[in-house]
């Protein structure tokens, strides 16, 4: 039985998997670190670890899951499905709430204390997804039929293509001479399909020879660069922890509106994964695959953990390399000891940056390409049309911090000067230029809440694409109704959820965006049977 469990393709297949997980750490570092300066003590020691449990749990459950299927059918064919961290959800995650609400709690607290705040938000966020997802594997397949693909994939494109791609290739011209090498070779393997010799994994190799060019700079101290003084590694062991829960009460009204999209992500590529491995001859219960990551995310969020798992979609390729229900089951336990024991930690430190970047400028590509591969092309406008809540994010976030430190320099200066003169009312509305203070409040307010936005905006024109008039204005009331509230374009600085008639706002930004979509659904309702009329004549 071992021998139709256990075959030499488990070896190619666990190499590929782990990798994948390991990346997605990287990934989460890197945003974290590299973004938002979060220190690296919390990543390593309480988030790697807690997330590592929820890829344990998962991929030893899908092996069982194997192994019962192998004995219910007698196939000796069974390939287990691969679970593993999501990769838009680890991009979505990190930036629109651990970075953000790290920011938020350093403006009262010290760094450290700031940071295991927003580790315990992460932590709520993970126990609020699994608890959704949980709920949502019985309707997933409905899910499936309503959010059109360009609401749904568009808006983690737009975070692909900006904060992955464009972003790090900013960080890629820092150290040329690594970021170049290996984004060279993810061009030749991973875009243009060229196969290395041996059969060499093209993302394996590209970190692996950047990698030897930092290292090879470093012992030569050729233009500056420095080899990192690595720790011994620490033993962490993840523990239940009930600030998780905590952190929900206090939390998760703000936040579970952009923990819905990325669990819905995940439930409806799961449904599609279950599809693909029953085609392959793997007919696994759709229902039980989904509960199971649904658990696993619960679990990691339980211990810590800050990422969700999935299915991932390369099911059929596993398969082709022969693997069975190994690949999982050694996956599962050694992602689960290696958070435990820190080896994770130590190989996420060892990998320059510079040598990484490339892979997450692929990434943010893919992720991109997809979005309109998997769109009905009469959808590709509304897929752009989605982009561009995340790029006005990106800007926000690139001018709050010179805009907020104008004001801090304007305040002192204000209280060094004498008052009431009209030669200082002069210069100190002369330091911040009139446009910028009048347009910052509606870029903040446009930000809040982007990736909701982004799904929102792509919906409402994907809708309308197809004539479908009526769902067009009911996206618009569903905005209406989230903008009043703040759960979008939310008007104060930390993106909270208000009583907007509470709200100390002179903009009246609740009520001119939330009036505005009303307005724009009942424009779309009034002319609805015009616009059927018209198109019927006019065919």
């Amino acid at each position: 039985m071992r021998k139709k469990l256990f075959t030499k393709g488990d070896l190619n297949a666990f190499f590929a998997l782990f990798l994948d997980n390991l990346v997605n750490l990287v990934i989460l570092t890197g945003i974290l670190a590299g973004v938002f300066g979060f220190p690296l003590e919390i990543i390593m020691t309480k988030m790697i670890p807690g997330t590592a449990m929820g890829v344990f749990i998962g991929n030893i459950i899908y092996s069982h899951m194997a192994y019962k299927l192998y004995l219910k059918t007698g196939n000796e064919n069974i390939t287990a499905i691969p679970l593993g961290l999501d990769t838009p959800s680890t991009i979505g995650i990190a930036f629109a709430i651990l970075g953000p609400s790290f920011l938020t709690f350093q403006q009262h607290l010290a760094p450290h204390e700031a940071a295991l705040k927003s580790w315990h938000v992460g932590m709520s966020v993970m126990i609020l997804m699994g608890s959704l997802k949980i709920a949502a594997s019985f309707i997933g397949p409905k899910i499936q039929k309503i959010v059109p693909e360009a609401g749904l994939l568009g808006s983690l494109a737009g975070i692909g293509l900006v904060f992955l791609a464009g972003n790090h290739m900013i960080q890629i011209m820092q150290a040329p001479f690594v970021g170049l090498a290996s984004l060279i070779i993810i061009m030749i393997t991973l875009i243009a399909k060229y196969k290395l010799p041996y059969r060499l994994p093209g993302a394996a190799v590209s970190v692996l020879a950047g990698t030897i060019i930092f290292y090879i700079m470093g012992a030569f101290g050729i233009m500056g660069t420095e080899i990192p003084q690595l720790k011994i590694t620490e033993f962490a062991l993840p523990v239940p922890n009930h600030e998780g829960f905590t952190a929900l009460l206090e939390h998760g009204s703000k936040y579970w509106l952009l923990a819905l999209p990325f669990g819905l992500l995940t439930v409806v590529g799961g449904i599609n994964v279950t599809e693909s491995a029953r085609v392959a001859g793997d007919n696994y219960n759709t229902r039980d695959i989904l509960l199971t990551e649904a658990f696993a995310t619960l679990i990691a969020g339980i211990f810590g953990g800050v990422s969700q798992t999935t299915p991932y979609i390369g099911h059929s390729a596993y398969k082709k390399m022969g693997a069975r229900a190994g690949y999982t089951f050694f996956t599962g336990i050694l992602i689960g000891l290696g958070g435990i024991l820190g080896l994770l930690a130590l190989m996420v430190k060892l990998i320059p940056e510079a040598a990484f970047y490339p892979i997450l400028v692929f990434i943010g590509l893919e992720i991109t390409s997809l979005a309109y591969q998997m769109s009905p092309v009469q959808h590709n406008m509304a897929v752009s049309f989605s982009f561009i809540p995340t790029i006005l994010y990106f800007v926000y976030i690139k001018v709050k911090g010179l805009y907020e430190n104008i004001l801090i320099s304007q305040t002192k200066i204000i209280s060094q000067l004498p008052q009431n003169t009209e030669s200082v009312k002069v210069m100190i509305d002369s330091l911040i230029p009139l446009s910028v203070s009048y347009e910052y409040p509606y870029l903040q307010a446009v930000s809040q809440g982007f990736i909701i936005t982004s799904m929102i905006w792509g919906s409402i024109l994907a809708f309308i694409i197809d004539r479908n008039i009526k769902n067009a204005a009911i996206t618009c009331f569903i905005a209406a109704v989230f903008s009043f509230f703040g759960f979008i374009h939310s008007a104060t600085s930390t993106g909270e959820i208000y009583l907007p008639w509470i709200l100390n706002d002179p903009n009246l930004i609740p009520y001119k965006f939330s009036l505005s979509y009303l307005f724009a659904a009942f424009l779309l309702m009034s002319s609805r049977k015009l616009l059927i009329k018209s198109n019927a004549d006019h065919i």
